[in-house]
C-alpha cells in the first residue's frame, strides 16, 4: 500500500472511534454529522479489510484487529500532534494551572504530603484535584479528563503510558496491649479480628465477600497459598480510618509498609512484621498518551518521580 494514497485523517476518526465505540458519540467530539462519521468507518472498514467496531448486545465492541491497532494509531496521532505544537516552555513558578489527579487513599497517605512541600517551594500556584479511584473510569483517562493515576493495577490498557514509582513490603499495625503481640505468629495472628483495607482498583465500589479471595487481595491471596484465612471482622476503603481503628480496637490491620510507617511514633500502637510471605506491592503512575508530549504535565511526572524517589530512599 502506499501511503501518500491514504487519507490519514482515517486514523484520527479511527482514534476517536475506538475510544467510544460508538458512531454519534464520535462524530459529536469531532465535530461531524453521523452520517459522515458512519462513512469514515465504512472507509476504514475498506483499508483495513476488517470490521473494526461489531455491534453487539453491549453495544459496538472491537475486534481483535481494531486493538491491536489502536495503541499504534494513538502513538502515531501523539507523535504528529508533538510536531505540529509551538515549541512553548513551561514555568512552574509561574503557573495557576489545576492538575487532577487519581488517587487511592494509600497514595494520599504516603506521596501527597511530600508533593506538597515540594509545591509549595517549587510552584505555589499550581493546585491539585484530588479524586478517588470510583471517581474515573479507564475511559476518563484515556481521554485526558484525568491527568495522572497513581495506584497499583492488575491491568493497563495497552495505549497508556506508566512509570513504576516503587514496590512496598506490608506491615501489621495493632495496639499496644492487643493480646495478639505476645507469642506473635501465624497461629496469633489467625486468631485475631481484621481489618481489610480496599484493594484499590479503579471504578464504582461494590460490596465484599470474605469468601471472594480473589477480590479480597494481596493478604488473603497470600494466606490462601498456605491453606490459611483471616477473620474479616471490617472492611474498609481508607487507610487511615483503618489506623485509627488498630489504635482503638482489639483489631490487626496489615497494610503497605510506607502507610504504617506514619504511626511509628504514636506509642498506643505496635508495628510487626507479618508472620508469613505476602508479595510487594507496585505502585504506578499512569497517564493518557494525549498528555504524553505536555510540557506542564512532562514536569509534573518529573517532579513526582523525584518525590518518590526521596520517600523510599
Amino acid at each position: 500500500m502506499n501511503i501518500a494514497r491514504v487519507d490519514l485523517n482515517l486514523l484520527v476518526y479511527l482514534d476517536v472511534l475506538l475510544r467510544e465505540c460508538n458512531v454519534t458519540r464520535a462524530a459529536e467530539e469531532l465535530g461531524i454529522s453521523q452520517p459522515a462519521m458512519s462513512n469514515s468507518l465504512r472507509r476504514l472498514r475498506d483499508l483495513f479489510d476488517d470490521p473494526l467496531l461489531v455491534r453487539t448486545s453491549d453495544g459496538m465492541t472491537p475486534t481483535d484487529r481494531a486493538l491491536e491497532l489502536q495503541p499504534l494509531v494513538r502513538n502515531v496521532l501523539a507523535a504528529a500532534e508533538l510536531a505540529v505544537l509551538p515549541k512553548t516552555v513551561f514555568e512552574p513558578g509561574a503557573s495557576d494551572r489545576i492538575f487532577r489527579i487519581m488517587a487511592s487513599d494509600y497514595t494520599e497517605a504516603t506521596l501527597l504530603p511530600k508533593l506538597l512541600q515540594r509545591l509549595r517551594r517549587e510552584a505555589p500556584g499550581i493546585r491539585l484535584d484530588i479524586m478517588t479511584p470510583s471517581d474515573v473510569s479507564f475511559h476518563d483517562v484515556e481521554r485526558g479528563k484525568v491527568d495522572l493515576v497513581i495506584n497499583r493495577f492488575d491491568s493497563l490498557p495497552q495505549s497508556f503510558h506508566q512509570v513504576h514509582l516503587w514496590d512496598d513490603s506490608f506491615s501489621c499495625v495493632m495496639r499496644a496491649d492487643n493480646p495478639a503481640i505476645r507469642g506473635w505468629n501465624l497461629q496469633r495472628y489467625l486468631a485475631g479480628n481484621h481489618v481489610w483495607v480496599s484493594k484499590t482498583g479503579m471504578g464504582v465500589g461494590v460490596g465484599m465477600s470474605p469468601d471472594d479471595v480473589q477480590r479480597l487481595g494481596w493478604v488473603d491471596e497470600a494466606l490462601q497459598k498456605i491453606g490459611a484465612k483471616r477473620m474479616i471482622t471490617l472492611f474498609t476503603r481508607h487507610y487511615q480510618a483503618a489506623l485509627l481503628l488498630a489504635e482503638h480496637d482489639d483489631l490487626i490491620v496489615t497494610i503497605p509498609s510506607l502507610a504504617a510507617r506514619s504511626m511509628h511514633a504514636n506509642p498506643a500502637v505496635v508495628i510487626l512484621d507479618p508472620p508469613f510471605e505476602i508479595p510487594r506491592m507496585r505502585l504506578k503512575m499512569v497517564w493518557s498518551p494525549l498528555l504524553q508530549h505536555d510540557p506542564g504535565h512532562r514536569w509534573l511526572r518529573q517532579l513526582i518521580k523525584s518525590v518518590s524517589e526521596e520517600i523510599t530512599a
